[in-house]
């Protein structure tokens, strides 16, 4: 059974977005193929969360190989979704710092139901803790078709670019 919804969204104006894509591509610094965000229509800065929402079109990257005949929205890109929405948030509202937000982990992942191309995967998010330029925690959930399709939480923590990376 899936929780509730962490956002009633029948109260949510999806046709007048916060943020359209170029307002979020003001704050978020994917592009291309990794931009996985189309518009922000809700943010409660009270409770720290926002809905945002992915259409997901034919002209995605993954079509041609995840799954032939019969495409299916790979999980992690939903994930990753769910984290520009997040990162977009803490970005945005300054939570963490540095020049990028990345992952720090995730949990709970659950997939619920397949998300397919022409559909409209509507994303919620919201702060469960927060240490602030260290770190902050996410609940997560994605809705295609009034279908609670994945749940989880994430942790974003704040990367620097003159942050040495060792391999």
């Amino acid at each position: 059974m899936p929780p509730p919804a962490l956002y009633d969204l029948s109260k949510i104006d999806f046709s007048k977005p916060l943020y359209d894509i170029d307002a979020i591509r003001r704050v978020n610094l994917q592009r291309n193929q990794m931009e996985h965000l189309t518009a922000v229509v809700y943010v409660d800065t009270e409770h720290h969360g926002l809905v945002g929402y992915k259409d997901v079109t034919e002209d995605e990257f993954w079509i041609a190989g995840h799954m032939p005949g019969f495409p299916l929205m790979p999980g992690v890109i939903m994930c990753e979704a769910a984290a520009q929405l997040a990162g977009f948030y803490a970005r945005k509202f300054k939570l963490l710092g540095g020049d990028f937000v990345g992952f720090g982990g995730m949990d709970e992942i659950r997939f619920r139901g397949p998300v397919f191309p022409n559909s409209r995967l509507i994303l919620l998010v919201r702060l469960t803790s927060l240490r602030p330029n260290r770190r902050a925690t996410f609940d997560f959930q994605g809705i295609v078709d009034d279908r609670m399709v994945f749940t989880g939480a994430m942790i974003g923590v704040p990367i620097s670019r003159d942050q040495k990376i060792e391999v």
